[in-house]
């Protein structure tokens, strides 16, 4: 492998520029090397932030650049299939944003190609390298806590929903524009996979969309019966007004762990009237500034090192699988049993 791992950034929206700014200059044995997006917008905006020597319009043109080792795909999720195929076939290897694709035989298929071509697959679940949710996890495997019993964690977003976000059949909602983190978060925190999920959910902060999308729900809450018999339970809201909440606990049979914090900075002001005022934090771009980087690096390593990814397509697969069967108890209402 060369000295620096030359990468393409394919989808230069904003969750890509997040990944542009780590890779410009702070992942250790990479260079951003291109840019890519169909949308001229998009492309104009990323070359103001960051410089590269090839700039693209069709992911296929990336392709063909033998200079390219490795591609960031960060486009809308009905592209990844394509574009993780057509990198593997190239000899590419692959980070891939999640939702990981549209259904399982995708995923299927992208772990395929990728394992056949020799080259790595990794999933964008940052959260497993932030240092809070890291530390909660050597926690767990130390025994601090004892044995585990039960896991939460919550996911609670600022931002107005798009239109197109209230089809929930295609946007998932909340259980996938939000909580595949905490799927994916509680999937590695218990070491082992879901056996039942039961979630259900109400639209409480947009009802003049109720007549028009009747099944989109902004709220929703989750339970999780793990198979070594683990309790998981997840908070998802979307649209929410006082700011970017990521948050989990880890109660044991001799304590409890609790990870990440709702402040923006580690201060409190206490006024004359008796109340604690803090800052809270206002966005995951924040919060998980670090932990993008660290991700960024991980992956560098493993094609480096020819390790396997800390975070794999089979995780990616996992949490869509967590995600479809939490919208069908939604909207079916009753809990969905898991096949093995």
């Amino acid at each position: 492998m060369k000295k620096k791992v030359k990468v393409c950034l394919i989808g230069c929206g904003r969750a890509g520029m997040i990944h542009a700014k780590s890779y410009a200059g702070n992942v250790k044995n990479a260079e951003l090397a291109a840019l890519c997006d169909p949308v001229a917008e998009n492309l104009k905006s990323a070359q103001e932030e960051v410089e590269v020597p090839y700039i693209y319009t069709d992911y296929k043109e990336v392709m063909k650049n033998d200079e390219i080792d490795a591609v960031i795909v960060v486009t809308p999720t009905k592209f990844h299939h394509e574009i993780v195929l057509a990198a593997a076939n190239a000899g590419k290897h692959v980070f891939c944003e999640k939702p990981m694709a549209v259904d399982e035989k995708e995923c299927d298929d992208m772990i395929q190609a990728c394992r056949q071509n020799g080259v790595k697959l990794q999933l964008g679940f940052m959260r497993r390298f932030d240092k809070n949710f890291r530390r909660g996890k050597e926690l767990i495997d130390s025994g601090e806590v004892g044995t585990v019993t039960s896991l939460r964690s919550n996911t609670h977003g600022p931002s107005e929903p798009k239109e197109w976000m209230f089809d929930v059949r295609n946007s998932y909602g909340p259980l996938g524009e939000v909580n595949s983190h905490d799927f994916d978060t509680l999937r590695w925190y218990a070491g082992c996979e879901v056996k039942k999920i039961h979630a259900i959910g109400h639209n409480f902060r947009s009802p003049e969309v109720k007549d028009r999308y009747p099944e989109y729900y902004d709220t929703c809450a989750v339970l999780l019966e793990f198979e070594n018999g683990i309790v998981g339970t997840i908070s998802g809201a979307q649209y929410v007004k006082y700011g970017y909440d990521s948050r989990a606990e880890i109660l044991g049979t001799n304590g409890i762990v609790k990870v990440g914090t709702q402040k923006a900075y580690d201060v409190e002001t206490v006024t004359e009237q008796q109340k604690t005022v803090s800052d809270s934090v206002n966005s995951w771009r924040t919060l998980f500034r670090e932990a993008y980087v660290a991700e960024a690096n991980s992956f560098i390593e493993s094609i480096i090192n020819d390790t396997e990814p800390e975070v794999t397509g089979h995780d990616g697969k996992m949490a869509l699988r967590l995600v479809n069967a939490g919208l069908k108890s939604l909207l079916e209402k009753r809990p969905v049993e898991l096949e093995p």
